[in-house]
């Protein structure tokens, strides 16, 4: 399929501000209260907000859909983005442990995206090794209260590790916003 000749209409569920994704009602990035308070908190919020984001851009689509490359060549899939996080999530694990590292989840440079096959099990075990390995590396940071701690093998900050996820999260968020477009037309923010 050409995405330049046969493009899907372009639609979003909100009814009150069409470029959104959802209403606010219905959106569960969407918190009653005060802002979180403190800087862990706060970069928390954002991570858990971009995870989010993240997988309502992939909810409601089926394994070929989530696996379609909607921009080739390029290898990139809303599939291929969520296998590419969880082996992101476990890589900056390896950077704060003093073990041995853990192995990579999907072998190869790049089999996160190569690996991306519309197949109902490579879809489920894409969503249960983004849950744990996000799970595990929550985990392993929360043990240093300090941001400014700089621990593991490679030294690195936990503040500076905390920012680089949002960062990580952030800009294959703008890629998951393109790629659903091209999937089913669907938009907003």
């Amino acid at each position: 399929m050409d995405p330049a000749v046969s493009a899907p209409d372009r639609w979003t569920k909100a009814t009150v501000h069409p470029d959104m994704w959802l209403d606010a009602d219905d959106d569960p990035r969407e918190v009653d209260g005060p802002s979180a308070e403190g800087e862990r908190a706060t970069l928390v919020d954002y991570l858990r907000n971009y995870r989010l984001t993240l997988l309502l851009k992939c909810e409601g689509l089926d394994a070929e859909q989530l696996a379609r490359r909607s921009v080739p060549p390029s290898t990139l899939s809303l599939l291929g983005l969520l296998r590419h996080l969880a082996e992101v999530e476990r890589d900056w694990r390896n950077w704060i442990t003093t073990g041995d590292p853990e192995p990579g989840l999907y072998g190869e440079p790049d089999g996160d995206f190569d690996g991306a096959v519309g197949e109902d099990d490579v879809v489920a075990a894409a969503y249960a090794d983004l849950a744990r390995e996000q799970a595990a590396t929550d985990a392993a940071l929360a043990a240093w209260e300090d941001l400014s701690e700089h621990v593991g093998r490679e030294r690195i900050a936990v503040r500076d590790l905390m920012v680089h996820r949002i960062e990580e999260y952030a800009r294959h968020c703008g890629h998951a916003d393109l790629l659903r477009e091209c999937v089913d037309g669907r938009v907003g923010q």
